[in-house]
């Protein structure tokens, strides 16, 4: 290990213990001190002297003794705290708390609890389990907690995040599929291709698929664009433009859209290229939660 890199984990451990503890009894000291009565102090309940607007004074009324005690509670309760758990640099505490153990523990009794009912619902088929109302609820909650985020909470997607509640997938909505990208995610890639066409072969290429999906294009460009696509395109897309599952390449003669089907942001994906990414949900979520899940999201375009 880079010996200025322990030098400089050290300096910092020790530098927030020194100025924690530091805080603490620099309290402690100025409750102290600022309590004490002073020679020449005026006594409790005179004025001290002080005056402002002719006639605001200001009398000595120290803090009431329960109150002041409920600072040094307080400061006593911060060292027994400190000393219990983790707060001074790097000291664990006596009790040896850390929040990853107290998470596997939390996350083991919920599983005492909860395994044995995902279990059951794992060992029933996709197709079998969305008729059942309280299985698809369950799911429905996990797909809140989980996927909501990036799909929306009716699973309608959005600009770069699939709509997984109608006919339209990018890798298969076969209950099999739809469980293998929960667990193991998916990455997509659409290469950019400025670079190799230029502005006059990406707008040709972009009028030929809007050609595709039946929309209003220039035919002169659609047909030069027919031509670049072959080439370059129908390799992912397929030489009808319906896509490839095995490739996560969509079905561009649709009127489905990913990124935005507008022209310009057509002629923006073909230029600038895509990526996407779904991750993977395996060690977070198991193959139990996951056949749950699936069984929701495959019920949502087979009702």
């Amino acid at each position: 290990m880079n010996s200025d890199f322990v030098f400089s984990s050290d300096f910092w451990n020790w530098w927030i213990i020194g100025l924690t503890l530091a805080n603490i009894f620099g309290c402690w000291w100025l409750i102290s001190w600022s309590s004490k009565k002073r020679p020449g102090e005026a006594a409790v309940g005179d004025v001290t002297g002080h005056k402002w607007d002719e006639n605001l004074e200001e009398y000595n009324n120290p803090l009431p003794r329960w109150w002041l005690w409920l600072f040094y509670i307080t400061l006593v309760f911060a060292l027994g705290y400190l000393t219990l758990y983790p707060g001074l640099g790097k000291v664990r505490g006596v009790l040896g708390w850390t929040q990853q153990n107290q998470y596997q523990e939390e996350m083991a009794a919920a599983e005492k609890t909860y395994g044995p009912l995902f279990a059951r619902y794992a060992a029933t088929p996709i197709p079998q389990l969305i008729n059942d109302p309280s299985a698809v609820k369950v799911g429905q909650r996990l797909f809140v907690n989980y996927c909501a985020s990036c799909h929306g909470s009716d699973a309608g997607g959005g600009p770069g995040f699939p709509n997984l509640s109608d006919q339209d997938w990018l890798y298969g909505g076969d209950p099999a599929t739809i469980q293998a990208s929960i667990l193991d995610g998916r990455n997509g890639a659409m290469p950019a291709w400025q670079a190799v066409l230029n502005d006059k072969g990406v707008d040709e290429v972009a009028n030929y698929v809007l050609q595709l999906g039946g929309r209003d294009a220039d035919a002169t460009k659609a047909e030069a664009g027919k031509q670049l696509f072959a080439t370059y395109c129908a390799a992912c897309h397929g030489a009808d433009g319906k896509g490839n599952q095995a490739l996560g390449a969509p079905n561009l003669t649709d009127d489905i859209w990913l990124y935005g089907g507008s022209p310009g942001v057509i002629r923006q994906t073909i230029a600038n290229g895509r990526n996407g990414r779904m991750p993977a949900h395996r060690d977070f979520l198991g193959e139990d939660k996951a056949h749950l899940l699936a069984a929701y999201i495959y019920s949502l375009s087979n009702k």
